[in-house]
């Protein structure tokens, strides 16, 4: 792929941007200076809002990044987990977006799971549907295999052709860019696109091997194999391979069917109980939780139990974390907010410059507004985002699976009021973050932490030989570097100068495919 082509893309994809109105807020004068132009042009491009629409350009974005493809529709919904790089209002905009698509034909998913077992499609599948569900990454096929029990519905996950190949190039290209935002502005460095990209990239490539969305899912299935009021479908290992996943088919209401829940005499309420408290016993207790748990994902059986699909998107949390989650809840529910300020330093997440004391008044500002509040008013999620706000106010570090936990509880709740508009967080959360706070933070519980203590110290005191070794030898290293100093071979100092005066060719050329383009689309 050529440079020169993915800036071309990229201006083409930015043109798009413009013209839905996207940057129409945006003021130029506090942008770097590079971006200030584009900037300007982007605003004359932008069409008029609609009678009668929104006049902020975000409420544009979820359907210009749609237009786009998946591969922006995935940036999308990543950046949707990341206020820290793009602010809450962004935010707040690409959680309203879809990843729909259009089915590809069956014959096609049947090509690619005949390749994938090197069988033809009626020795692995009795019956074999056309697609119930399509998604930008893959599709469902609902079939039937046969097993020594007797035959049975499974749901066949079938990736979508060329979609690695898709993604690999628009990956390229959004390297490219935040490569280029991190040379032009010092603002953007701090930001690190790059990095942020990386992390896209590695998540999709792993929700594109399905063989570890199967693995996760059967560690969530063992996970709530004991859980009356929730579970997750088996894995058919024989059948699942990297392009192919296969699960015991479901059968049952999807939970964003509301009237026909209700119109089939369904507890509502009693549902919207069940999804608050599953998730937070996942996340606590198993410290493993479904990180995409929108009402599509989520299916009532007869008997009324949750079962959730689609583990391409999982989170998770150590004990420190989840010891963290449990005792800010539990601190905000008894209003003790000195506590919640203690938890937050014994974690490491502030700084110790900063004084306790200052940072409960500021925890105390968010506690009491949601206190002051009816019941079914009070929102987690919004005192979760909330004290995410505050704490960057004293240099916390945005910590990206507490980012993810919170994004999923704001769907998680949004459902749960879907269910009952009534809900009360507060008495619904108090049974499960109680239950951990006495189980892991009572007598019990130090036992064990005093368990863990001694395990890690046996583990450093059998590790010390070698590391004292290691450093015996580096601190060596290090006093021939002082006395002989430190060289570089000729041919690495004329590799850096190669890299440096390419990276500077580039950044203009760029710039001026950009400008080309911008002029070809205003000429039209």
């Amino acid at each position: 792929m050529s440079t020169p082509a993915s800036f071309f893309r990229l201006a083409r994809a930015g043109l798009t941007l413009a013209r839905a109105g996207v940057f129409r807020d945006v003021d130029p004068s506090i942008a770097p200076a590079p971006a200030r132009l584009p900037l300007a042009l982007a605003k004359f491009l932008a069409r008029r809002p609609k009678r009668g629409a929104p006049a902020s350009g975000l409420s544009e974005l979820p359907a210009a990044i749609s237009a786009l493809g998946p591969s922006y529709v995935k940036l999308g919904q990543f950046l949707a987990t990341r206020p820290d790089v793009v602010g809450p209002e962004v935010v707040r905009a690409l959680e309203r977006l879809q990843d729909r698509m259009a089915p590809f034909p069956r014959e096609v998913a049947v090509k690619t799971v005949e390749q994938a077992f090197d069988r033809p499609i009626g020795e692995v599948f009795v019956s074999f549907s056309e697609p119930v569900a399509a998604a930008s990454i893959a599709q469902v096929h609902k079939a039937r295999t046969r097993t020594p029990d007797g035959e049975r519905d499974v749901a066949v996950k079938v990736l979508r052709p060329g979609v690695e190949r898709r993604f690999r190039r628009d990956l390229g290209d959004m390297f490219a860019a935040a490569r280029l935002a991190e040379r032009l502005s010092p603002d953007m460095r701090r930001l690190k696109p790059v990095e942020v990209i990386d992390s896209m990239a590695r998540s999709v490539r792993m929700e594109m091997d399905f063989r570890l969305e199967a693995a996760a899912a059967s560690e969530f299935g063992e996970n709530v194999a004991q859980d009356k009021d929730f579970g997750a479908p088996n894995v058919d290992w024989d059948r699942t391979a990297r392009e192919v996943l296969t699960l015991e088919w479901v059968e049952g209401r999807p939970l964003s069917d509301v009237a026909g829940l209700r119109a089939s005499g369904a507890d509502l309420p009693r549902l919207g109980r069940v999804l608050i408290q599953s998730f937070l016993l996942h996340a606590m207790r198993d410290g493993f939780f479904h990180a995409d748990m929108h009402p599509g994902n989520l299916f009532v059986t007869a008997d009324e139990r949750l079962v959730a699909v689609d583990f391409g998107i999982m989170g998770r949390l150590g004990y420190k974390e989840r010891r963290f989650l449990a005792e800010i809840l539990y601190g905000f529910i008894t209003r003790d907010y000195l506590r919640v300020a203690q938890v937050h330093f014994e974690a490491g997440y502030v700084p110790r410059a900063h004084r306790v004391e200052d940072f409960a008044q500021a925890i105390r500002a968010i506690g009491e507004p949601i206190h002051a509040r009816a019941a079914d008013q009070i929102s987690m999620a919004r005192l979760l985002t909330l004290l995410f706000e505050i704490t960057g106010l004293f240099d916390m570090k945005t910590r990206t699976e507490l980012v993810l936990l919170q994004k999923t509880m704001v769907v998680v709740e949004g459902v749960g009021r879907a269910l009952d508009p009534k809900l009360n967080m507060w008495t619904t959360a108090e049974p499960v973050v109680g239950a951990w706070i006495e189980r892991n933070l009572g007598p019990r519980g130090k036992i064990e932490d005093a368990g863990r203590a001694a395990r890690a110290l046996g583990d450093f005191a059998a590790a010390l030989p070698a590391t004292l070794l290691r450093g015996e030898a580096l601190l060596q290293r290090v006093e021939e570097m002082a006395d002989e100093g430190l060289e570089l071979s000729a041919s690495a100092v004329e590799s850096v100068g190669a890299a440096v005066g390419r990276g500077a060719r580039l950044g203009h050329i760029a710039l001026w495919i950009i400008a080309f383009a911008v002029v070809v689309l205003l000429l039209r």
